[in-house]
């Protein structure tokens, strides 16, 4: 243990001498955090929209005002004919087009149905999916709106009319927030400890330090350990940081038990760093590193279940994610903060991590060799 503590004392030493380190690990984290969830809108908004008006109606006018109206769509072309409304597609101008044909109205009220010619640009495949959707929500609520204008009251059906009333729970309000905040959080705790665990064992490699350590008695073990500890302590300071953002900033209170998310970012931590030492004990520049450790979190990034469901990947993919760490972290990060999950429901995920850390870090200790 005392050659464990002069270790641990080298280190931290190291790394607080170090101001760009020191910025990395505490500034970058902070600043991205206040940022990403701002950005990272999951609300597609200000779609531009171009309506070819063929009609002229009273009824063609409520209907455009009703879309306009909706906050969703901006309008960007109003125009005599298609082929005008497609050169703002082409140009960029325009997601959507709406034609109303001829007669519109006369169509409506005489003969009870009427088609509308709705084109996507889809290009933007989730933008032109969510605005077609919510133009078709919008048309349905026109719809709604002139047959009870329209249908006198004893013409109604008599028959029962089901209703449903939706609950939508954890998230009540449906903001994008509570639901990115928790995920990004994660994905920077991720980002951090790898990548300076990467780093660490290299950087002795190419100061040169690594050869004086290598001709001391110091165990394999302990001096991983030596080189774990640290990033491991300053990783959960920023977890912990990121936390008090989230309900100072965002207003997101962790509904379950803050011990049942330290206990498994305590082994998510070994994970992660244990993946990153890894990585360092195979590499002989930092820039090798840096480009290994960027390639592996690209794929845990993306098949990580931040930006798209896991449920809707291909089940190759689903396979791939079960020997990802980021999915179950971020899955633990969303059950207890946002569900009130307890530690029997993440008893799956922290029997997944902690079968990673053992195997990683084992396979760190066995593969640092001390020879030149």
């Amino acid at each position: 243990m005392r050659t464990l503590r002069f270790l641990l004392q080298k280190e931290f030493r190291q790394i607080f001498r170090n101001r760009a380190i020191v910025t990395l690990i505490f500034v970058m984290p902070v600043m991205q955090f206040l940022v990403m969830p701002l950005a990272a809108d999951y609300e597609v908004r200000n779609i531009n929209l171009a309506v070819v008006d063929n009609d002229h109606s009273p009824y063609s006018q409520k209907l455009i005002s009703k879309v306009i109206a909706s906050g969703y769509f901006k309008l960007t072309g109003y125009n005599d004919s298609y082929k005008d409304a497609f050169k703002l597609i082409e140009a960029d101008k325009a997601d959507l087009i709406l034609e109303i044909p001829h007669g519109f109205e006369r169509n409506l009220i005489r003969e009870d149905k009427q088609k509308l010619f709705l084109a996507v640009n889809a290009i933007n495949g989730t933008k032109a999916n969510l605005g077609g959707a919510y133009l078709g929500s919008i048309i349905g609520d026109f719809n709604a709106d002139i047959r009870m204008q329209l249908v006198q009251q004893p013409r109604f059906s008599q028959f029962p009319v089901i209703e449903i009333v939706a609950s939508n729970w954890f998230n009540p309000v449906l903001n994008y927030k509570v639901f990115i905040v928790p995920g990004i959080l994660a994905i920077l705790v991720t980002m951090i400890g790898g990548f300076l665990a990467a780093l660490n064992i290299v950087k002795e490699k190419e100061i040169g330090t690594i050869e004086q350590i290598n001709v001391t008695p110091i165990k394999k073990h302990i001096f991983i350990l030596g080189k774990l500890i640290p990033f491991w302590v300053l990783a959960n300071i920023v977890f912990t940081i990121g936390l008090i953002l989230a309900r100072l900033i965002y207003g997101i209170v962790p509904i379950g038990s803050l011990l049942v998310l330290y206990i498994f970012i305590a082994i998510y931590l070994l994970t992660v760093l244990g993946f990153g030492l890894l990585v360092s004990t195979f590499c002989d520049t930092q820039q090798q590193a840096m480009f290994i450790m960027f390639f592996f979190m690209m794929i845990f990034i993306l098949l990580g279940g931040l930006f798209t469901s896991i449920d809707s990947m291909p089940d190759w993919a689903k396979l791939i994610t079960r020997f990802n760490p980021v999915r179950y972290m971020i899955e633990v990060m969303r059950m207890v903060i946002l569900k009130g999950s307890g530690f029997r429901d993440i008893l799956p995920h922290l029997a997944a991590v902690s079968a990673m850390a053992v195997f990683l870090n084992g396979w760190a200790v066995l593969n640092y060799k001390k020879t030149n």
